[in-house]
């Protein structure tokens, strides 16, 4: 098992920044690719960027999002934050289990609110 946790999230005028955290707690697991999405209010959950060898980025973000990891520790500097922006961030991290059966898997964190207005 994996377990999440982020933190950072807040309520922020539009044109600033926030930096999001999540701190892995795997024990028993090598954590591969890890991940932020977010879930706007009312709308169904989106992909915000991850990070592997390489990162990748929603087009909605990219310029003004940052994502980095530190071993366990995921991190998301946000800066030029827009009122869309406005979500319940989650931090997704797919690891392998290094004990039997070994199974692959995908694992969430609670999540954190980012409010920006206007």
């Amino acid at each position: 098992q994996v377990q999440l946790l982020e933190s950072g999230g807040g309520l922020v005028q539009a044109g600033g920044s926030l930096r999001l955290s999540c701190t892995a707690s795997a024990p028993n697991a090598l954590v591969d690719t890890m991940s932020w999405y977010r879930q706007p209010p009312g709308k169904e959950r989106e992909f915000v960027a991850n990070i592997s060898r390489s990162t990748h980025y929603a087009d909605a973000v990219k310029g003004r999002f940052t994502i980095s990891r530190d071993k366990l520790t995921l991190y998301l500097q946000m800066n030029g934050l827009k009122p869309e922006d406005t979500a319940v961030y989650y931090c997704n991290a797919a690891a392998l289990q290094t004990r039997p059966p070994f199974i692959y898997s995908e694992f969430w964190g609670q999540g954190t609110t980012v409010t920006v207005s206007s």
